[in-house]
């Protein structure tokens, strides 16, 4: 039986062609470079999640956090790097405004940071405190002045930023 000149010319091109291939190269290529990207942009997310039984309050600030030792003040309780410390009632019944236990776990983060890193002066020492906006300001002055006496010489307080549109909002309501 013949064959029709288009069945023989297709046959002719499926012996030609050779399977197709998928280039390796190329592929390994794109992530590579979306290895990178991902890695780039990671930074640009914000260091600090606060934990969700502490409500920060809300600011304009423009500059992100750096990352640094982390004290966090709940409703209940005075925490460094995660770690319990001593309740806010002991706190507010205690003398003076030095908070020993706070004093004593700084100085010991202090001297593990000290160990990996050269030694830094007291001034650019950072240490960044989240404190939940219904803790008395008492306290957060107990808790920053014992940061000092424990030789931190920079204090951040986290906050939520704002967003410029609601104060913007909020500006225009309030003068008008």
């Amino acid at each position: 039986m013949s064959q029709s000149s288009r069945a023989r010319r297709m046959e002719r091109h499926h012996k030609r062609a050779k399977p197709a291939s998928l280039s390796l190269i190329s592929l390994m290529d794109i992530f590579t470079i979306l290895v990178f990207f991902l890695l780039v942009n990671q930074s640009e997310v914000a260091a600090l999640d606060p934990p969700k039984n502490i409500s920060l309050p809300q600011s304009m600030a423009q500059q992100r956090p750096a990352e640094t030792v982390v004290v966090m003040v709940t409703p209940t309780q005075l925490l460094v790097q995660g770690k319990a410390l001593a309740t806010l009632a002991e706190i507010e019944a205690q003398e003076g405004l030095v908070i020993v236990p706070l004093r004593e776990a700084l100085k010991a983060q202090t001297d593990r940071m000290l160990r990996s890193t050269q030694k830094v002066e007291i001034a650019s020492r950072e240490i960044t405190i989240l404190g939940d906006k219904s803790v008395p300001y008492r306290v957060l002055k107990k808790v920053m002045a014992t940061c000092t006496d424990a030789d931190y010489g920079k204090l951040s307080l986290a906050v939520l930023q704002r967003d410029e549109a609601l104060n913007m909002t909020n500006d225009s309501a309030n003068s008008g």
